[in-house]
Protein backbone atom coordinates (compact mmCIF):
# COMPACT_ATOMS: atom_id res chain seq x y z
CA UNK A 1 0.00 0.00 0.00
CA UNK A 2 2.79 2.42 0.94
CA UNK A 3 4.59 1.64 -2.34
CA UNK A 4 1.43 2.37 -4.33
CA UNK A 5 1.05 5.73 -2.64
CA UNK A 6 4.63 6.66 -3.51
CA UNK A 7 4.00 5.53 -7.10
CA UNK A 8 1.10 7.96 -7.33
CA UNK A 9 3.41 10.81 -6.35
CA UNK A 10 5.83 10.01 -9.18
CA UNK A 11 3.55 8.60 -11.87
CA UNK A 12 2.80 10.47 -15.11
CA UNK A 13 -0.89 10.55 -16.09
CA UNK A 14 -1.42 10.92 -19.84
CA UNK A 15 -5.22 10.54 -20.06
CA UNK A 16 -7.12 13.72 -19.22
CA UNK A 17 -10.09 12.00 -17.59
CA UNK A 18 -7.84 9.71 -15.57
CA UNK A 19 -5.66 12.63 -14.49
CA UNK A 20 -8.66 14.81 -13.73
CA UNK A 21 -10.30 12.03 -11.73
CA UNK A 22 -7.16 11.47 -9.66
CA UNK A 23 -6.76 15.21 -9.18
CA UNK A 24 -10.36 15.34 -8.01
CA UNK A 25 -9.83 12.53 -5.49
CA UNK A 26 -6.71 14.12 -4.05
CA UNK A 27 -8.39 17.50 -4.04
CA UNK A 28 -11.43 16.10 -2.23
CA UNK A 29 -9.16 15.01 0.61
CA UNK A 30 -7.54 18.43 0.81
CA UNK A 31 -10.96 20.07 0.70
CA UNK A 32 -12.14 17.90 3.56
CA UNK A 33 -9.23 19.35 5.51
CA UNK A 34 -10.29 22.81 4.34
CA UNK A 35 -13.77 22.12 5.70
CA UNK A 36 -12.25 21.05 9.01
CA UNK A 37 -10.16 24.24 8.96
CA UNK A 38 -13.23 26.42 8.45
CA UNK A 39 -15.21 24.48 11.06
CA UNK A 40 -12.47 25.04 13.62
CA UNK A 41 -12.34 28.75 12.75
CA UNK A 42 -16.13 29.14 12.89
CA UNK A 43 -16.37 27.18 16.12
CA UNK A 44 -13.66 29.23 17.82
CA UNK A 45 -14.60 32.71 16.60
CA UNK A 46 -18.09 32.56 15.02
CA UNK A 47 -18.96 34.93 12.17
CA UNK A 48 -17.66 37.96 14.04
CA UNK A 49 -15.01 40.65 14.03
CA UNK A 50 -12.12 38.23 14.73
CA UNK A 51 -12.75 36.27 11.55
CA UNK A 52 -13.34 39.54 9.70
CA UNK A 53 -9.83 40.64 10.68
CA UNK A 54 -8.31 37.26 9.81
CA UNK A 55 -9.78 37.19 6.30
CA UNK A 56 -9.09 40.89 5.70
CA UNK A 57 -5.41 40.29 6.51
CA UNK A 58 -5.07 38.14 3.38
CA UNK A 59 -5.94 40.90 0.91
CA UNK A 60 -2.54 42.58 0.47
CA UNK A 61 -0.52 39.31 0.66
CA UNK A 62 -2.87 37.75 -1.90
CA UNK A 63 -2.30 40.76 -4.12
CA UNK A 64 1.46 40.20 -3.78
CA UNK A 65 0.97 36.56 -4.78
CA UNK A 66 -0.95 37.67 -7.86
CA UNK A 67 1.93 39.97 -8.81
CA UNK A 68 4.39 37.10 -8.30
CA UNK A 69 2.62 35.17 -11.04
CA UNK A 70 4.14 37.57 -13.56
CA UNK A 71 7.20 35.37 -13.05
CA UNK A 72 5.75 31.91 -12.37
CA UNK A 73 2.26 31.65 -13.92
CA UNK A 74 1.76 28.02 -14.94
CA UNK A 75 -0.04 29.06 -18.12
CA UNK A 76 3.21 30.74 -19.21
CA UNK A 77 5.82 28.44 -17.66
CA UNK A 78 4.39 25.11 -18.90
CA UNK A 79 4.34 25.81 -22.66
CA UNK A 80 7.68 27.65 -22.57
CA UNK A 81 9.33 24.91 -20.51
CA UNK A 82 7.98 22.22 -22.85
CA UNK A 83 9.26 24.13 -25.84
CA UNK A 84 12.76 24.34 -24.35
CA UNK A 85 12.62 20.74 -23.17
CA UNK A 86 12.02 19.68 -26.77
CA UNK A 87 15.33 21.41 -27.59
CA UNK A 88 17.22 19.60 -24.82
CA UNK A 89 17.37 19.17 -21.06
CA UNK A 90 20.16 21.72 -20.60
CA UNK A 91 18.09 24.33 -22.40
CA UNK A 92 15.13 23.59 -20.14
CA UNK A 93 17.29 23.73 -16.98
CA UNK A 94 18.76 27.10 -17.99
CA UNK A 95 15.25 28.44 -18.49
CA UNK A 96 14.18 27.10 -15.08
CA UNK A 97 17.21 28.68 -13.39
CA UNK A 98 16.52 32.07 -14.96
CA UNK A 99 12.88 32.11 -13.89
CA UNK A 100 13.77 31.01 -10.36
CA UNK A 101 16.47 33.67 -9.93
CA UNK A 102 14.33 36.53 -11.22
CA UNK A 103 11.35 35.41 -9.15
CA UNK A 104 13.20 35.20 -5.83
CA UNK A 105 14.88 38.58 -6.26
CA UNK A 106 11.79 40.43 -7.45
CA UNK A 107 9.28 39.01 -4.99
CA UNK A 108 11.51 39.70 -1.99
CA UNK A 109 11.72 43.33 -3.11
CA UNK A 110 7.94 43.48 -3.56
CA UNK A 111 7.42 41.97 -0.09
CA UNK A 112 9.66 44.61 1.48
CA UNK A 113 7.69 47.40 -0.23
CA UNK A 114 4.40 45.83 0.90
CA UNK A 115 5.67 45.46 4.48
CA UNK A 116 6.60 49.13 4.69
CA UNK A 117 3.40 50.31 2.96
CA UNK A 118 1.00 48.18 5.01
CA UNK A 119 -0.05 50.94 7.49
CA UNK A 120 -1.12 53.10 4.56
CA UNK A 121 -2.89 50.38 2.57
CA UNK A 122 -4.92 48.54 5.22
CA UNK A 123 -7.09 51.50 6.36
CA UNK A 124 -8.15 51.96 2.74
CA UNK A 125 -9.81 48.56 2.39
CA UNK A 126 -11.24 48.14 5.91
CA UNK A 127 -12.80 51.58 6.49
CA UNK A 128 -15.42 50.06 8.76
CA UNK A 129 -12.88 48.74 11.29
CA UNK A 130 -11.83 50.62 14.41
CA UNK A 131 -8.19 51.61 14.98
CA UNK A 132 -7.32 48.58 17.11
CA UNK A 133 -8.73 46.16 14.54
CA UNK A 134 -6.82 47.89 11.74
CA UNK A 135 -3.56 47.51 13.67
CA UNK A 136 -4.21 43.80 14.14
CA UNK A 137 -4.88 43.40 10.41
CA UNK A 138 -1.59 45.19 9.64
CA UNK A 139 0.36 42.85 11.93
CA UNK A 140 -1.20 39.70 10.47
CA UNK A 141 -0.79 40.92 6.89
CA UNK A 142 2.94 41.41 7.44
CA UNK A 143 3.28 37.84 8.69
CA UNK A 144 1.29 36.50 5.75
CA UNK A 145 3.69 38.12 3.27
CA UNK A 146 6.09 35.27 4.05
CA UNK A 147 3.49 32.67 3.10
CA UNK A 148 2.89 34.28 -0.27
CA UNK A 149 6.61 34.16 -1.05
CA UNK A 150 6.55 30.42 -0.35
CA UNK A 151 3.37 29.91 -2.40
CA UNK A 152 4.81 31.77 -5.37
CA UNK A 153 7.91 29.58 -5.34
CA UNK A 154 5.70 26.52 -4.98
CA UNK A 155 3.73 27.61 -8.05
CA UNK A 156 6.95 27.53 -10.08
CA UNK A 157 7.78 24.01 -8.89
CA UNK A 158 4.21 22.89 -9.62
CA UNK A 159 4.48 24.12 -13.21
CA UNK A 160 7.49 21.87 -13.81
CA UNK A 161 5.71 18.88 -12.26
CA UNK A 162 2.57 19.53 -14.31
CA UNK A 163 4.71 19.63 -17.45
CA UNK A 164 5.62 16.01 -16.68
CA UNK A 165 1.95 15.27 -15.82
CA UNK A 166 2.75 14.52 -12.19
CA UNK A 167 -0.66 15.74 -11.11
CA UNK A 168 -1.04 13.83 -7.86
CA UNK A 169 1.73 15.64 -6.01
CA UNK A 170 0.34 18.94 -7.34
CA UNK A 171 -3.04 18.16 -5.76
CA UNK A 172 -1.43 16.91 -2.54
CA UNK A 173 0.21 20.29 -1.95
CA UNK A 174 -3.11 21.79 -0.93
CA UNK A 175 -3.63 19.00 1.59
CA UNK A 176 -0.41 19.90 3.39
CA UNK A 177 -1.20 23.61 3.13
CA UNK A 178 -4.39 23.07 5.11
CA UNK A 179 -2.57 20.85 7.62
CA UNK A 180 -0.34 23.81 8.43
CA UNK A 181 -3.31 26.14 8.89
CA UNK A 182 -5.09 23.62 11.13
CA UNK A 183 -1.93 23.39 13.22
CA UNK A 184 -2.08 27.16 13.55
CA UNK A 185 -5.68 27.02 14.78
CA UNK A 186 -5.10 24.23 17.29
CA UNK A 187 -1.56 24.96 18.48
CA UNK A 188 -0.60 28.56 17.68
CA UNK A 189 -3.87 30.49 18.12
CA UNK A 190 -4.37 29.51 21.81
CA UNK A 191 -0.91 30.91 22.55
CA UNK A 192 -0.59 33.86 20.16
CA UNK A 193 -4.20 34.65 19.21
CA UNK A 194 -5.01 35.75 15.67
CA UNK A 195 -1.32 36.14 14.85
CA UNK A 196 -0.92 32.45 15.62
CA UNK A 197 -3.38 31.77 12.80
CA UNK A 198 -1.15 33.77 10.45
CA UNK A 199 1.91 31.73 11.44
CA UNK A 200 -0.10 28.57 10.75
CA UNK A 201 -0.65 29.82 7.20
CA UNK A 202 3.11 30.36 6.85
CA UNK A 203 3.71 26.77 8.02
CA UNK A 204 1.17 25.48 5.50
CA UNK A 205 2.84 27.40 2.67
CA UNK A 206 6.23 25.94 3.64
CA UNK A 207 4.78 22.41 3.58
CA UNK A 208 3.27 23.30 0.19
CA UNK A 209 6.85 23.53 -1.15
CA UNK A 210 8.46 20.67 0.77
CA UNK A 211 6.01 18.01 -0.47
CA UNK A 212 7.00 18.70 -4.09
CA UNK A 213 10.77 18.46 -3.69
CA UNK A 214 11.17 14.62 -3.96
CA UNK A 215 9.10 14.42 -7.16
CA UNK A 216 10.90 17.44 -8.59
CA UNK A 217 14.30 15.84 -7.97
CA UNK A 218 13.09 12.69 -9.73
CA UNK A 219 12.44 14.72 -12.88
CA UNK A 220 16.07 15.80 -12.91
CA UNK A 221 15.15 19.47 -12.66
CA UNK A 222 15.57 21.59 -9.55
CA UNK A 223 15.95 25.34 -9.04
CA UNK A 224 19.38 26.96 -8.96
CA UNK A 225 20.53 30.54 -8.90
CA UNK A 226 21.72 31.21 -12.42
CA UNK A 227 22.55 33.89 -14.94
CA UNK A 228 19.58 36.04 -15.87
CA UNK A 229 18.59 35.62 -19.51
CA UNK A 230 16.39 38.61 -20.19
CA UNK A 231 15.16 37.27 -23.52
CA UNK A 232 13.71 34.27 -21.67
CA UNK A 233 12.00 36.42 -19.04
CA UNK A 234 10.62 38.69 -21.75
CA UNK A 235 8.74 35.71 -23.16
CA UNK A 236 7.51 34.71 -19.70
CA UNK A 237 6.23 38.25 -19.08
CA UNK A 238 4.62 38.36 -22.50
CA UNK A 239 2.70 35.14 -21.90
CA UNK A 240 1.93 35.70 -18.22
CA UNK A 241 1.06 39.39 -18.28
CA UNK A 242 -2.57 39.17 -19.49
CA UNK A 243 -3.45 36.30 -17.14
CA UNK A 244 -1.60 37.78 -14.18
CA UNK A 245 -3.03 41.22 -14.83
CA UNK A 246 -6.48 39.64 -14.73
CA UNK A 247 -5.66 37.98 -11.40
CA UNK A 248 -4.36 41.27 -10.03
CA UNK A 249 -7.62 42.93 -11.02
CA UNK A 250 -9.48 40.05 -9.36
CA UNK A 251 -7.58 40.61 -6.13
CA UNK A 252 -8.28 44.34 -6.34
CA UNK A 253 -11.93 43.41 -6.68
CA UNK A 254 -11.71 41.33 -3.50
CA UNK A 255 -10.10 44.31 -1.79
CA UNK A 256 -13.01 46.52 -2.83
CA UNK A 257 -15.58 43.92 -1.80
CA UNK A 258 -13.85 43.64 1.58
CA UNK A 259 -14.09 47.41 1.92
CA UNK A 260 -17.83 47.26 1.27
CA UNK A 261 -18.35 44.33 3.65
CA UNK A 262 -16.38 46.03 6.43
CA UNK A 263 -19.04 48.77 6.54
CA UNK A 264 -21.96 46.33 6.84
CA UNK A 265 -21.34 45.27 10.43
CA UNK A 266 -19.26 42.72 12.33
CA UNK A 267 -19.20 39.32 10.68
CA UNK A 268 -20.01 40.46 7.14
CA UNK A 269 -16.55 39.67 5.76
CA UNK A 270 -16.62 36.30 7.52
CA UNK A 271 -20.05 35.43 6.08
CA UNK A 272 -18.87 36.28 2.58
CA UNK A 273 -15.59 34.37 2.90
CA UNK A 274 -17.00 31.26 4.58
CA UNK A 275 -19.68 30.86 1.91
CA UNK A 276 -17.14 31.60 -0.81
CA UNK A 277 -14.91 28.83 0.57
CA UNK A 278 -17.80 26.36 0.51
CA UNK A 279 -18.75 27.12 -3.09
CA UNK A 280 -15.08 26.92 -4.08
CA UNK A 281 -14.97 23.20 -3.26
CA UNK A 282 -16.78 21.99 -6.42
CA UNK A 283 -14.87 24.62 -8.40
CA UNK A 284 -11.57 23.19 -7.14
CA UNK A 285 -12.54 19.52 -7.29
CA UNK A 286 -14.18 19.66 -10.72
CA UNK A 287 -13.39 22.85 -12.62
CA UNK A 288 -9.73 23.22 -11.74
CA UNK A 289 -9.04 19.48 -11.85
CA UNK A 290 -10.26 19.20 -15.43
CA UNK A 291 -8.69 22.46 -16.60
CA UNK A 292 -5.31 21.67 -15.00
CA UNK A 293 -5.34 18.14 -16.41
CA UNK A 294 -6.38 19.34 -19.87
CA UNK A 295 -3.94 22.23 -20.25
CA UNK A 296 -0.71 20.32 -21.10
CA UNK A 297 -2.58 18.31 -23.75
CA UNK A 298 -4.19 21.45 -25.17
CA UNK A 299 -0.79 23.15 -25.34
CA UNK A 300 0.70 20.11 -27.08
CA UNK A 301 -2.10 19.99 -29.67
CA UNK A 302 -1.60 23.65 -30.53
CA UNK A 303 2.16 23.13 -30.89
CA UNK A 304 1.39 20.27 -33.31
CA UNK A 305 -1.10 22.49 -35.21
CA UNK A 306 -3.97 20.08 -34.53
CA UNK A 307 -6.71 22.64 -33.93
CA UNK A 308 -9.59 20.33 -34.82
CA UNK A 309 -8.50 17.84 -32.16
CA UNK A 310 -7.87 20.73 -29.78
CA UNK A 311 -11.48 21.94 -29.94
CA UNK A 312 -12.81 18.40 -29.65
CA UNK A 313 -10.73 18.23 -26.49
CA UNK A 314 -12.29 21.47 -25.19
CA UNK A 315 -15.80 20.21 -25.96
CA UNK A 316 -15.14 16.92 -24.16
CA UNK A 317 -13.70 18.65 -21.08
CA UNK A 318 -16.60 21.15 -21.05
CA UNK A 319 -19.16 18.34 -21.09
CA UNK A 320 -17.39 16.61 -18.23
CA UNK A 321 -17.34 19.81 -16.17
CA UNK A 322 -21.04 20.48 -16.76
CA UNK A 323 -21.87 16.84 -16.01
CA UNK A 324 -20.52 17.28 -12.48
CA UNK A 325 -21.13 20.92 -11.63
CA UNK A 326 -24.74 21.47 -12.72
CA UNK A 327 -26.14 18.74 -10.42
CA UNK A 328 -23.84 19.97 -7.64
CA UNK A 329 -25.24 23.48 -8.07
CA UNK A 330 -28.79 22.23 -7.57
CA UNK A 331 -27.71 20.08 -4.63
CA UNK A 332 -25.99 23.03 -2.94
CA UNK A 333 -29.06 25.23 -3.32
CA UNK A 334 -31.42 22.53 -2.03
CA UNK A 335 -29.28 21.40 0.92
CA UNK A 336 -27.62 24.74 1.71
CA UNK A 337 -28.73 24.94 5.34
CA UNK A 338 -27.73 21.35 6.05
CA UNK A 339 -24.34 21.81 4.38
CA UNK A 340 -23.55 24.94 6.36
CA UNK A 341 -24.77 23.54 9.66
CA UNK A 342 -22.85 20.27 9.26
CA UNK A 343 -19.61 21.96 8.16
CA UNK A 344 -19.61 25.08 10.33
CA UNK A 345 -22.28 24.63 12.98
CA UNK A 346 -20.36 24.35 16.23
CA UNK A 347 -19.20 26.48 19.13
CA UNK A 348 -19.62 30.20 18.54
CA UNK A 349 -21.22 29.73 15.11
CA UNK A 350 -24.92 30.26 15.81
CA UNK A 351 -28.19 29.76 13.94
CA UNK A 352 -28.28 33.32 12.60
CA UNK A 353 -24.78 32.79 11.19
CA UNK A 354 -25.94 29.54 9.61
CA UNK A 355 -28.91 31.14 7.87
CA UNK A 356 -26.87 34.01 6.48
CA UNK A 357 -24.00 31.83 5.23
CA UNK A 358 -26.51 29.36 3.74
CA UNK A 359 -28.26 32.14 1.83
CA UNK A 360 -24.90 33.43 0.60
CA UNK A 361 -23.91 29.90 -0.46
CA UNK A 362 -27.10 29.53 -2.51
CA UNK A 363 -26.29 32.73 -4.40
CA UNK A 364 -22.67 31.73 -4.98
CA UNK A 365 -23.84 28.32 -6.23
CA UNK A 366 -25.59 29.94 -9.18
CA UNK A 367 -22.15 30.69 -10.61
CA UNK A 368 -20.41 27.35 -9.94
CA UNK A 369 -20.86 26.01 -13.48
CA UNK A 370 -19.75 29.31 -14.98
CA UNK A 371 -16.65 29.57 -12.79
CA UNK A 372 -15.63 25.99 -13.60
CA UNK A 373 -16.02 26.47 -17.35
CA UNK A 374 -14.19 29.79 -17.15
CA UNK A 375 -11.15 28.01 -15.68
CA UNK A 376 -11.11 25.72 -18.72
CA UNK A 377 -11.82 28.43 -21.32
CA UNK A 378 -9.06 30.69 -20.00
CA UNK A 379 -6.52 27.88 -20.27
CA UNK A 380 -7.76 27.11 -23.78
CA UNK A 381 -6.99 30.70 -24.79
CA UNK A 382 -3.53 30.50 -23.24
CA UNK A 383 -2.79 27.23 -25.00
CA UNK A 384 -3.71 28.94 -28.28
CA UNK A 385 -1.42 31.82 -27.38
CA UNK A 386 -4.15 34.46 -27.23
CA UNK A 387 -4.10 35.97 -23.76
CA UNK A 388 -5.41 39.39 -24.74
CA UNK A 389 -9.04 38.31 -25.11
CA UNK A 390 -9.42 36.73 -21.63
CA UNK A 391 -7.66 39.72 -20.08
CA UNK A 392 -10.08 42.20 -21.62
CA UNK A 393 -13.07 40.03 -20.73
CA UNK A 394 -11.87 39.46 -17.17
CA UNK A 395 -11.27 43.16 -16.58
CA UNK A 396 -14.71 44.01 -17.99
CA UNK A 397 -16.37 41.27 -15.93
CA UNK A 398 -14.68 42.32 -12.73
CA UNK A 399 -15.70 45.94 -13.25
CA UNK A 400 -19.27 44.69 -13.70
CA UNK A 401 -18.95 42.62 -10.52
CA UNK A 402 -17.75 45.57 -8.42
CA UNK A 403 -20.41 47.89 -9.84
CA UNK A 404 -23.12 45.30 -9.16
CA UNK A 405 -21.79 44.81 -5.63
CA UNK A 406 -22.33 48.48 -4.84
CA UNK A 407 -25.72 48.49 -6.56
CA UNK A 408 -27.09 45.29 -5.00
CA UNK A 409 -25.96 46.17 -1.47
CA UNK A 410 -27.47 49.64 -1.78
CA UNK A 411 -30.72 48.20 -3.17
CA UNK A 412 -30.99 45.65 -0.36
CA UNK A 413 -30.39 48.39 2.20
CA UNK A 414 -32.65 51.12 0.86
CA UNK A 415 -35.42 49.67 -1.33
CA UNK A 416 -38.02 47.89 0.84
CA UNK A 417 -39.82 46.23 -2.07
CA UNK A 418 -36.55 44.63 -3.16
CA UNK A 419 -35.11 43.45 0.13
CA UNK A 420 -38.45 42.24 1.52
CA UNK A 421 -39.05 39.72 -1.26
CA UNK A 422 -35.36 38.85 -1.66
CA UNK A 423 -34.82 38.17 2.04
CA UNK A 424 -38.09 36.22 2.21
CA UNK A 425 -37.03 33.86 -0.58
CA UNK A 426 -33.70 33.23 1.15
CA UNK A 427 -35.34 33.03 4.60
CA UNK A 428 -33.24 35.74 6.24
CA UNK A 429 -35.91 38.39 6.86
CA UNK A 430 -35.05 38.77 10.55
CA UNK A 431 -31.26 38.31 10.27
CA UNK A 432 -28.98 41.37 10.75
CA UNK A 433 -26.44 42.38 8.07
CA UNK A 434 -28.43 40.52 5.38
CA UNK A 435 -27.48 43.23 2.87
CA UNK A 436 -24.13 41.43 2.56
CA UNK A 437 -25.99 38.98 0.27
CA UNK A 438 -25.67 41.54 -2.49
CA UNK A 439 -21.98 40.61 -2.74
CA UNK A 440 -22.35 36.89 -3.64
CA UNK A 441 -25.19 37.81 -5.98
CA UNK A 442 -22.85 40.19 -7.82
CA UNK A 443 -20.13 37.52 -7.99
CA UNK A 444 -22.50 34.94 -9.47
CA UNK A 445 -23.69 37.42 -12.10
CA UNK A 446 -20.09 38.32 -12.94
CA UNK A 447 -19.19 34.64 -13.33
CA UNK A 448 -22.03 34.08 -15.80
CA UNK A 449 -21.01 37.12 -17.86
CA UNK A 450 -17.37 35.99 -17.85
CA UNK A 451 -18.19 32.47 -19.03
CA UNK A 452 -20.57 33.65 -21.76
CA UNK A 453 -18.10 36.14 -23.23
CA UNK A 454 -15.15 33.72 -23.09
CA UNK A 455 -17.20 30.99 -24.77
CA UNK A 456 -18.41 33.38 -27.46
CA UNK A 457 -14.92 34.53 -28.41
CA UNK A 458 -13.44 31.04 -28.14
CA UNK A 459 -16.01 29.94 -30.70
CA UNK A 460 -14.75 32.68 -33.05
CA UNK A 461 -11.13 31.47 -32.94
CA UNK A 462 -9.63 29.61 -35.90
CA UNK A 463 -11.01 26.06 -35.90
CA UNK A 464 -13.68 27.00 -33.36
CA UNK A 465 -16.59 25.94 -35.57
CA UNK A 466 -16.60 22.64 -33.68
CA UNK A 467 -17.11 24.52 -30.42
CA UNK A 468 -20.69 25.60 -31.03
CA UNK A 469 -23.76 25.54 -28.82
CA UNK A 470 -25.69 23.03 -30.89
CA UNK A 471 -23.05 20.40 -30.06
CA UNK A 472 -24.04 20.71 -26.40
CA UNK A 473 -27.85 20.96 -26.70
CA UNK A 474 -28.81 17.25 -26.45
CA UNK A 475 -26.36 16.76 -23.59
CA UNK A 476 -27.52 19.96 -21.83
CA UNK A 477 -31.15 18.88 -22.03
CA UNK A 478 -30.33 15.56 -20.38
CA UNK A 479 -28.14 16.99 -17.64
CA UNK A 480 -30.56 19.87 -16.94
CA UNK A 481 -33.48 17.46 -16.53
CA UNK A 482 -31.36 15.16 -14.36
CA UNK A 483 -30.40 18.13 -12.18
CA UNK A 484 -34.00 19.28 -11.82
CA UNK A 485 -35.00 15.73 -10.93
CA UNK A 486 -32.23 15.67 -8.34
CA UNK A 487 -33.50 18.92 -6.81
CA UNK A 488 -37.15 17.88 -6.72
CA UNK A 489 -36.43 14.47 -5.21
CA UNK A 490 -34.00 15.88 -2.65
CA UNK A 491 -36.40 18.62 -1.56
CA UNK A 492 -39.32 16.19 -1.34
CA UNK A 493 -37.32 13.77 0.80
CA UNK A 494 -36.22 16.67 3.02
CA UNK A 495 -39.81 17.66 3.71
CA UNK A 496 -41.20 14.15 4.13
CA UNK A 497 -38.42 12.83 6.38
CA UNK A 498 -38.01 15.88 8.62
CA UNK A 499 -39.97 14.37 11.58
CA UNK A 500 -37.65 11.36 11.56
CA UNK A 501 -34.50 13.29 12.47
CA UNK A 502 -33.37 15.41 15.39
CA UNK A 503 -32.43 18.77 13.88
CA UNK A 504 -30.60 19.81 17.04
CA UNK A 505 -27.75 17.31 16.69
CA UNK A 506 -24.91 16.96 14.22
CA UNK A 507 -25.85 13.35 13.45
CA UNK A 508 -29.49 14.25 12.89
CA UNK A 509 -28.73 17.14 10.53
CA UNK A 510 -26.11 15.14 8.63
CA UNK A 511 -28.34 12.06 8.28
CA UNK A 512 -31.30 14.15 7.13
CA UNK A 513 -29.30 15.93 4.43
CA UNK A 514 -27.40 12.77 3.46
CA UNK A 515 -30.61 10.81 2.89
CA UNK A 516 -32.11 13.57 0.76
CA UNK A 517 -28.90 14.02 -1.22
CA UNK A 518 -28.40 10.31 -1.89
CA UNK A 519 -31.99 9.90 -3.06
CA UNK A 520 -31.66 12.91 -5.35
CA UNK A 521 -28.33 11.78 -6.77
CA UNK A 522 -29.65 8.25 -7.25
CA UNK A 523 -32.62 9.50 -9.26
CA UNK A 524 -30.34 11.60 -11.47
CA UNK A 525 -27.95 8.69 -12.06
CA UNK A 526 -30.81 6.36 -13.00
CA UNK A 527 -32.15 8.91 -15.48
CA UNK A 528 -28.74 9.47 -17.09
CA UNK A 529 -28.14 5.72 -17.23
CA UNK A 530 -31.45 5.24 -19.03
CA UNK A 531 -30.44 7.97 -21.48
CA UNK A 532 -27.08 6.32 -22.14
CA UNK A 533 -25.09 9.36 -21.01
CA UNK A 534 -21.47 9.01 -22.18
CA UNK A 535 -19.98 10.93 -19.23
CA UNK A 536 -21.59 8.48 -16.80
CA UNK A 537 -20.04 5.62 -18.77
CA UNK A 538 -16.65 7.34 -18.59
CA UNK A 539 -16.91 7.51 -14.80
CA UNK A 540 -17.59 3.77 -14.63
CA UNK A 541 -14.70 3.06 -17.01
CA UNK A 542 -12.22 5.15 -15.00
CA UNK A 543 -13.30 3.45 -11.78
CA UNK A 544 -13.17 0.04 -13.44
CA UNK A 545 -9.62 0.53 -14.66
CA UNK A 546 -8.35 0.77 -11.06
CA UNK A 547 -5.63 3.07 -12.33
CA UNK A 548 -4.14 3.44 -8.88
CA UNK A 549 -2.95 -0.18 -9.12
CA UNK A 550 -0.93 0.39 -12.29
CA UNK A 551 2.83 0.50 -12.21
CA UNK A 552 4.37 3.92 -12.13
CA UNK A 553 5.92 5.34 -15.27
CA UNK A 554 9.71 5.53 -15.26
CA UNK A 555 11.12 8.59 -13.60
CA UNK A 556 12.98 9.82 -16.66
CA UNK A 557 11.16 12.78 -18.26
CA UNK A 558 9.38 12.19 -21.54
CA UNK A 559 8.24 14.41 -24.39
CA UNK A 560 4.56 15.29 -24.38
Amino acid sequence: MRRRIFELFHREFRGVREAAFLLALATIVSNLLALLRDRLLASRFGAGIELDMYYAAFRVPDLLYAFSLFFVASTAIIPLFLERFSEGEQRAQAFFDTVFSVFVTSVILLAIVAYVSMPFIVPFYVPGFDTESKQEVIAMSRILLVSQLFLGLSSLLSSILQSFRKFFVYAATFLFYNIGIIAGILLFAPRWGLRGLAWGVVLGALLHIIIQIPSLIRTGFYPRIGVWMFSEMAQVFQKSFPRTAGLVVAQITFVMVTAIASTLGAGSIAVFQLSFNLQSIPLTVIGLSYSVAAFPTMAELIIKHERAVFFKHVVSASRSIIFWTLPITVLFITLRAHIVRVVLGAGEFGWADTRLVAASLALFAVGIVAQSLTALFVRAFYAIGNARVPLIINVFTLVVTVACSFFFVRALQEIPAVHASFFHILRVVDVPQAAVLGLPLAFALGALVNMALLGFYLRRMEGGEQFRLRVFIPFLCDIAFASMLLGVVSYTILQMSEPLFNGDTFLGIFSHGFLAGVCGIGSAVLFLHARGNSELKDVRNVLGQKFWRKSAVGFEPEHL
